[in-house]
């Protein structure tokens, strides 16, 4: 009877009566009551298996994307514009994060161009090092972009609130690995990400991590270059700082000032909690040279060194070579990058399923009420653009893997051993 109220759940009882009919009744189209070899009869348990999946996918495909496809759980943080919180898709149960964006917080800032510039650079990009877009949709009062979940918090945690600050080298050289593969299918679709920091490094459950927040990531036309003074105060480039002309420098500068941080446990030219003004950290970044203490070994000194080259021209990674480059220096010599961009390295921390990365929701700021603001029909076209359901292949993934495969192994080992 509860079925019955809801629309959603009408169509699926009507699907499942039509599956109960096809599969049970003699007068089935399917029914077979022998079959001449018994391959044969697991030939059409596989293809009519197919076809149960294939209108399991079809109905799912043309269900619409609302709050009401999931579930929403706990906060996990809070982005620019709104909050993350955890959600589930109701109908494969998959875990995602929701990045909530609130329609009158982004009118007030004028945030239209950068928040639908994010939703689509995410669009473009398929990695295993950067979070994907799965779904993009809108409430009375939010935007909501729905992402890979990343339940083993961020690198800022983990190298400020686990102990003693930085990690050994050989964890900083796997996360930096990990980075480099990220920025490499990044530039190869012309995105320079520019706001590496480690507070944008989130970690999975497994340990491997990826970049978030492309917010100030945009795309380079072919053959051109581009300048803007973006980024956060002490991982800028020096170009970037002198609002240069620039294509992908700013992110190997980025991954110099991580490596350096992750293992020295603060930053290139900012101590921890150091009150200096920003024009100082600017200066330093400019002008003065980093230090290095006993918890670098010369390779790691070697590739901080290169990295944060002052000229963009004699920084590693600058030449057309890119991301090869890097990779091939020293410091990577015991990484297989074809094993790891397969996720096939075990990465050198596990997040405790039981432990919660983060800090404590209670002392997440609250955001306050936007006021002076005032949703009208001219917003609809900014909304149109940026609110387009399901993206393709995370989509797919989730539907296609939890079951399909799973189902169509097993007839076809049982096929073979017939």
């Amino acid at each position: 009877q509860y079925c019955d109220t809801k629309p959603e759940l009408r169509r699926c009882i009507e699907f499942m009566d039509a599956v109960v009919k096809v599969w049970f009744l003699n007068t089935s189209y399917f029914f077979l009551d022998t079959h001449p070899h018994p391959s044969l009869s697991l030939s059409l348990s596989l293809a009519f298996s197919l076809c149960l999946f294939f209108f399991f996918f079809l109905s799912l495909s043309l269900q619409p994307v609302t709050k009401n496809t999931f579930r929403h759980y706990r906060v996990l943080g809070k982005g620019g514009f709104g909050e993350v919180c955890a959600c589930q898709v109701r109908a494969t149960g998959k875990m995602y994060a929701c990045k909530k964006l609130e329609k009158k917080r982004v009118k007030k800032r004028k945030g239209e161009a950068m928040a639908l510039n994010e939703k689509r650079i995410l669009e473009k990009v398929n990695s295993n090092f950067v979070v994907s877009l799965a779904y993009a949709y809108e409430t009375k009062d939010a935007l909501c972009l729905v992402l890979t979940i990343m339940n083993g918090g961020d690198l800022k945690f983990h190298i400020y609130n686990m102990g003693n600050s930085g990690f050994d080298e050989q964890r900083a050289i796997f996360y930096a690995a990990e980075i480099c593969c990220g920025l490499e299918d990044l530039h190869r679709e012309r995105i320079v990400y520019r706001d590496l920091k480690p507070e944008n490094i989130l970690l999975d459950d497994r340990g491997h991590i990826r970049i978030s927040d492309l917010g100030l990531a945009v795309q380079i036309p072919e053959g051109e270059t581009i300048r803007g003074r973006v980024g956060t105060v002490g991982y800028m480039a020096p170009e970037v700082i002198q609002n240069e002309s620039y294509t992908f420098s700013p992110d190997w500068w980025g991954l110099g000032c991580l490596i350096f941080e992750m293992i020295q446990g603060q930053s290139p030219f900012r101590r921890r909690k150091e009150r200096v003004k920003r024009e100082e950290v600017d200066r330093r970044v400019r002008e003065d040279q980093e230090e290095y203490s006993e918890k670098f070994s010369e390779e790691a000194k070697d590739i901080c060194r290169l990295l944060l080259a002052k000229d963009p021209k004699e920084r590693l990674g600058y030449q057309g070579r890119g991301a090869v480059q890097v990779k091939q220096h020293a410091i990577f010599k015991n990484i297989n990058f074809k094993r790891l961009e397969a996720n096939m390295l075990d990465p050198p921390f596990i997040p405790d399923p039981r432990a919660v990365y983060c800090k404590d929701v209670l002392d997440i700021e609250q955001f306050s009420t936007v006021k002076g603001v005032n949703l009208d029909p001219t917003d609809d076209d900014f909304y149109s653009k940026f609110v387009t359901g399901s993206v393709s292949i995370p989509w797919q993934n989730e539907v296609l893997q939890p079951c399909l495969f799973s189902a169509v192994t097993e007839l076809v080992l049982r096929m073979c051993t017939d």
